[in-house]
C-alpha cells in the first residue's frame, strides 16, 4: 500500500523528504490549498497528482507539463463522457518516464454509498478515490465509515481518503488487514497533517509513515 500527501501549497520540497509515493496539488481556486507555482527539486521516485474540480479539459492540459503531472484526480461531478473526452486529449501525451497519464475519479461517501455509480467509470478511469462527503471537495478533516467498502464490487485499485490522521493508526492497521482493503492502492492524507492549510506537518507525516508502513 502506498502513501499520498495531498493539498500541498507552501512546502512541497519538505514533504518530499518524507518520501511519499504521491504528492497531490490542488488546482481549484476556492481551496485554501490552491497552488499556482510549480514546485522544484521533487525526487524522481515521487509521482505528482493534479487535483481538479469540474475544470475544463484545456485548463487541465495546461498544467500537466509545467507541474510534471503523471496522475489527474477528478474531484467534481465529471461525467464518464468527460473522462472519455479527457482521455482522448491525453493520448500521445506521456507522463513521467513515458507512461500514460492516469485518471483518478473521486467519489464522496457519507453514511452510505451506491456502488452502482462506479460502473460507468470502470472503463474510462484507472483508479477510484473514496473521500468523505463534506462542504468542500476534499480537506474536510473527518472520515467516513470504512466498513462500507465491504460492499466494493470492483477490482479496480482505489485510494482511501477523508480525515485520515495519527489518531486513526490502530483502525487503519486493522483496515489494512481486512478483506475490504484488498484493492486499496494508497492512503491519501491531507488536512489532519497541517500546520495551516497548505503547509504540512513534516514530523507528523514522518511518524505516520513509520507507524503505518515501516513497522508492519
Amino acid at each position: 500500500m502506498k502513501l499520498k500527501v495531498c493539498g500541498i501549497r507552501e512546502n512541497p520540497e519538505m514533504v518530499a523528504t518524507v518520501s511519499p509515493d504521491y504528492l497531490g496539488f490542488i488546482f481549484w481556486e476556492p481551496s485554501p490549498r490552491f497552488i499556482s507555482k510549480s514546485p522544484k527539486e521533487i525526487p524522481e521516485g515521487i509521482e505528482k497528482v493534479g487535483v481538479f474540480v469540474d475544470a475544463p479539459v484545456s485548463f487541465i492540459l495546461e498544467r500537466i507539463k509545467p507541474f510534471g503531472l503523471s496522475y489527474l484526480q477528478l474531484h467534481g461531478n465529471e461525467s464518464p463522457e468527460f473522462c472519455i473526452s479527457l482521455r482522448k486529449e491525453l493520448n500521445g501525451l506521456p507522463g513521467k518516464g513515458g507512461k500514460k497519464i492516469a485518471l483518478i475519479k473521486v467519489f464522496s461517501v457519507k453514511d452510505d454509498f451506491n456502488f452502482s455509480r462506479l460502473e460507468p467509470y470502470e472503463q474510462v478511469c484507472d483508479y477510484f478515490l473514496f473521500d468523505t462527503k463534506g462542504k468542500l471537495p476534499g480537506g474536510n478533516g473527518y472520515a467516513f465509515d470504512w466498513r462500507l467498502l465491504k460492499n466494493y464490487p470492483s477490482s479496480k485499485p482505489y485510494f482511501l481518503s477523508g480525515g485520515i490522521g495519527l489518531d486513526q493508526v490502530p483502525q487503519l492497521i486493522r483496515f489494512m488487514e481486512s478483506p475490504e482493503a484488498v484493492h486499496c492502492h494508497a492512503l491519501d492524507v491531507n488536512s489532519r497533517f497541517e500546520i495551516e492549510p497548505g503547509i504540512k506537518d513534516i514530523p507528523g507525516l514522518e511518524l505516520f509513515k513509520k507507524l503505518i508502513f515501516e513497522n508492519r
